[in-house]
């Protein structure tokens, strides 16, 4: 089986989640789309594959905004490889951006959320065996608006936290976190993003190491839930 990650930024690492897909079979391809390079530039015009080609696609997250016309370049052929494959029943795991991106491809929109979340949050979810609780790491600025048809399933105080259309699910969060994820954030930015906030990314990070492989557990059994539920169809 033939799993596409879409990586839209050079410091945003899937993971245990390429690391447990590649133990439930899957021949995990890394698709970059702003290089490092131009990174302070993301105007760029990649090509985005023919997602008939593929058994499972998986955007992931990204510092801008799916509305930011800076990145419409490559936003919206992305929307449209989204929506063409959640047609053609090619299962779709959005994750934070990737969850943003997915909602309006399939017909909601993405707008500012009241307030930030950054760190760790735990969700109220109708699903524990599909959604868990957490805590799950969250740094976003926007929200979804549920696609039409769409069933949540968590949500927190600021905004919905997952839902599942057909073989879709979009999440808000990053169950991908690692500390080296979270180190490559802060040099590019989130240090001071997070502190502008009033939170503390010493502290952040210093729960992160002391729960890293407990992280790592809710997320493979994030994704095994994904493939076995949602995914099979």
């Amino acid at each position: 089986m033939r799993a596409l990650l879409v990586q839209h930024d050079h410091v945003s690492p899937a993971g245990p989640i390429t690391d447990r897909l590649a133990a439930r079979g899957h021949d995990v391809t890394e698709l970059t789309v702003v290089p490092a390079e131009r990174h302070l530039t993301p105007d760029v015009r990649p090509g985005f594959p023919d997602p008939l080609d593929w058994d499972l696609i998986v955007p992931m997250g990204a510092p801008w905004s799916v509305n930011d016309p800076g990145v419409a370049s490559w936003v919206v052929p992305e929307l449209a490889m989204l929506a063409k494959a959640h047609a053609v029943g090619v299962p779709l795991l959005g994750i934070c951006f990737g969850g943003q991106a997915l909602a309006a491809a399939l017909g909601g929109r993405v707008e500012r959320a009241p307030r930030p979340e950054m760190g760790w949050v735990d969700v109220r979810t109708d699903d524990p065996s599909l959604v868990g609780p957490g805590p799950w790491f969250q740094f976003h600025y926007d929200r979804w608006i549920l696609p039409p048809g769409a069933v949540e399933i968590a949500r927190s105080e600021v905004c919905s936290q997952a839902f599942v259309l057909g073989r879709s699910m979009g999440l808000q969060f990053h169950p991908e976190i690692t500390v080296e994820e979270f180190g490559l954030w802060l040099e590019y930015g989130g240090d001071a993003q997070m502190r502008a906030e009033g939170a503390d990314p010493d502290a952040i990070m210093a729960e992160l190491r002391r729960t890293e492989a407990a992280s790592i557990a809710r997320t493979t059994a994030l994704v095994d839930a994904f493939l076995d539920r949602v995914a099979a169809g």
